[in-house]
C-alpha cells in the first residue's frame, strides 16, 4: 500500500486545513467527530488516483475527494440512526454520543457541505458533469439502503437483487468518485466509462469478499467479530447461494436458522457455517468475486495510458481484494 500513501497524506492534510469548527458547535462538532473517526479513506483516495491516471497535479481534485468523503460519512450517520447502532469504528455513533436529533441535523448539514466543496473546483466548466455524476451516485446509495431495509423482511430475495443492492449501497459511490476524478482530469468519455466500470466492479468484488470474511475470516485479521451477519440473519450472497442450490431439507434447516432470532450465537454460527461449507459456498463466493475482479482489471487495461500510471490503482485494488483470510 506504499504507493497509496502520497494520495492519503494529501487528502488528510486537506481535511486538516478544512475542519468543521464553526458555530454553532452543537451542529459542527458531530461533523468533525465522524469525519475524524478514521477508516480507509478508500473513496477519496481512489478519486485522486483516477485523476492522476490522466494528469499529474491531482491536488486539483481534492475538493471533489472531500465531497465524496463528507457524503459517505453523512450516509453513515443516518444509517447508524436507522440501525440503532451504538458503535462506529469502535467509538460511539453520533446519535449515541449526542442524540438522534443532532445526528439528523448534523447529517443534513454534511450533505449541504458536500455540494459546497464542489464549488471549490478550479475549472467550473466541469461542474455540471461532476454534479450529475455525484447526484446519480448519491441517490443510488439511498436506493441501495432502501433495498437493504426491504430485504430484512423478505425471504424471497434473489441473488440478482442482492448483487444490485450491494452495487448501489457499496459500489456506486466508489465508482462515481472515480468518474468525477477522471472528468476533472479531462479524460475522454470512453476513458471515463472505463474508470467507472473499474471502480464499480472493484466495489462489488470487495463486498462479496467482505461477506465471505464475515463468516470465514480470521478475527484478528478481519478486524471485527466473525459471524456477525449470521447472528443478525443477514441475507448475504453466501446465504442466498446456499438457499438456491441446497436440497429441500437443508434449505428448510438453513431458513429456520436465518429467520428466527438468535438466542445462542456460537452454536448458530457453527451450524450455519457447516451448511455453507458442505455446499462449497466459500469456493463459489470467491469464484464470483474473482469474476468481478477480472472484469475490473479488463476495464483498467482498456485505458490507453502508460502502465506506470496505472500502478497505484492496481496496487490498491490488489490490497483491497487479496486480503489475508
Amino acid at each position: 500500500m506504499q504507493a497509496v500513501q502520497p494520495y492519503l497524506d494529501s487528502f488528510l492534510q486537506y481535511m486538516q486545513q478544512n475542519p468543521f469548527d464553526a458555530a454553532p458547535s452543537e451542529l459542527y462538532e458531530p461533523v468533525d467527530y465522524i469525519l475524524n473517526l478514521g477508516g480507509k479513506r478508500m473513496r477519496p483516495v481512489m478519486l485522486l488516483m483516477a485523476y492522476h491516471l490522466f494528469k499529474d497535479n491531482y491536488e486539483k481534485a481534492l475538493p471533489a475527494a472531500y465531497t465524496v468523503e463528507i457524503f459517505h460519512n453523512f450516509s453513515l450517520v443516518h444509517d447508524d440512526i436507522m440501525d440503532a447502532a451504538p458503535l462506529r469504528r469502535g467509538k460511539a455513533t453520533v446519535h449515541h454520543k449526542w442524540d438522534v436529533n443532532t445526528g439528523i441535523l448534523s447529517g443534513d448539514a454534511m450533505l449541504v457541505w458536500a455540494y459546497e466543496y464542489l464549488l471549490k473546483l478550479d475549472d467550473m466548466s466541469k461542474l455540471p458533469a461532476v454534479i450529475r455524476t455525484f447526484n446519480k451516485a448519491a441517490i443510488e446509495v439511498c436506493e441501495g439502503q432502501q433495498y437493504d431495509i426491504n430485504f430484512e423482511t423478505r425471504n424471497d430475495v434473489s441473488i440478482e437483487e442482492y448483487l444490485k443492492m450491494i452495487e448501489l449501497k457499496t459500489s456506486v459511490l466508489l465508482a462515481g468518485g472515480m468518474r468525477m476524478g477522471a472528468i476533472i482530469a479531462d479524460a475522454s468519455e470512453e476513458e471515463v466509462e472505463h474508470i467507472y466500470q473499474f471502480g464499480r466492479n472493484v466495489g462489488i468484488a470487495f463486498q462479496l469478499q467482505d461477506d465471505y470474511l464475515d463468516s470465514f475470516g480470521a478475527p484478528e485479521k478481519f478486524g471485527k467479530k466473525v459471524g456477525g451477519d449470521i447472528v443478525q440473519n443477514k441475507k448475504t450472497y453466501l446465504i442466498l447461494k446456499a438457499l438456491e442450490i441446497a436440497d429441500e431439507a437443508t434449505k428448510a434447516r438453513l431458513l429456520d436458522y436465518m429467520t428466527t432470532p438468535t438466542v445462542e450465537e456460537q452454536p448458530k454460527i457453527k451450524a450455519v457455517k457447516g451448511i455453507l461449507q458442505d455446499l462449497h459456498i466459500p469456493e463459489l463466493t470467491f469464484e464470483l468475486k474473482n469474476q468481478y475482479q477480472a472484469t475490473a482489471f479488463k476495464h483498467l487495461d482498456s485505458i490507453d495510458v502508460p502502465e506506470a500510471r496505472k500502478q497505484s490503482l492496481i496496487n490498491i485494488a490488489n490490497a483491497l481484494l487479496i486480503r489475508e483470510i
